[in-house]
């Protein structure tokens, strides 16, 4: 499927992996919608892209239709990426005997899973509208972004890692749900990526955290996530799958 002349919808596109991404897309013809709570970089990302900025939250429906609309009326609508979501850590029990906050479970749940299914079924809703682009009835692609803490996550990471997997468990189902309108679904687990999340991290401690990944021994690079995502939308017989990008780092408990 190729994106020259379509358009797009990146959640999280503000920055980090959304922006790569978005970048991405852009440089390969799509006009791309840059879904965002921040305000300043969303509109500067989408400005320096050709792009559109839409302020949404992914877990409200109002706001999240409305960047899908801008998709909708921007072209054919052929690509979604989500990779809006959040990081919180807790222990089930701290060591002072405190049991893990309900409330930050939730949201972290909230934002990650419900917030991607969100996106999800509003956004294939509107590809089913679409024209087919080819004999087989392919109308477009989603590419959700989980994480290699979704498989094997660490300590204090319940609640991430219940998100992120349960990211991976839609994976496959959603696949199946959407393949009568032509619409393939995959999911990238990425490892150690250097994102604004590690941007107070020093420099001694980037290198540290390279030192854990197997080959090559550095974080992953936002380019390096942006062009998976650009080929799991692309080639027409990925569907349905969860891919690693971590360079076979395996997370240890802690």
């Amino acid at each position: 499927m190729q994106l020259n002349g379509s358009s797009a919808l990146v959640t999280g596109g503000a920055s980090g992996l959304g922006e790569a991404t978005a970048r991405r897309l852009a440089a390969a013809g799509a006009v791309v919608v840059v879904l965002d709570l921040h305000d300043e970089k969303g509109a500067a990302v989408a400005a320096d892209i050709g792009g559109v900025y839409v302020r949404a939250d992914v877990t409200d429906p109002v706001s999240v239709q409305a960047a899908v609309d801008a998709a909708a009326s921007a072209g054919s609508f052929r690509a979604l990426v989500n990779c809006a979501g959040i990081g919180m850590a807790g222990r089930t029990i701290d060591r002072h005997g405190v049991p893990h906050d309900l409330a930050v479970f939730e949201k972290v749940v909230r934002i990650n899973l419900v917030g991607t299914f969100n996106v999800i079924r509003l956004a294939a809703a509107a590809m089913a509208n679409t024209e087919p682009v080819d004999e087989f009835g392919a109308r477009g692609a989603i590419v959700n972004t989980s994480s290699v803490a979704g498989i094997e996550g660490q300590t204090g990471q319940a609640a991430y890692s219940a998100s992120k997997g349960g990211v991976i468990g839609i994976t496959l189902p959603i696949a199946r749900d959407l393949a009568s309108i032509g619409v393939r679904v995959n999911t990238i687990c990425p490892g150690l990526m250097d994102t604004p999340l590690l941007g107070s991290a020093s420099i001694a401690v980037k290198v540290g955290l390279g030192d854990s990944v197997l080959f090559p021994k550095r974080m992953g690079a936002t380019a390096e996530f942006a062009s998976m995502a650009y080929e799991l939308l692309t080639n027409d017989y990925m569907n349905g799958e969860v891919i690693r990008l971590d360079g076979a780092i395996r997370f240890q408990p802690k």
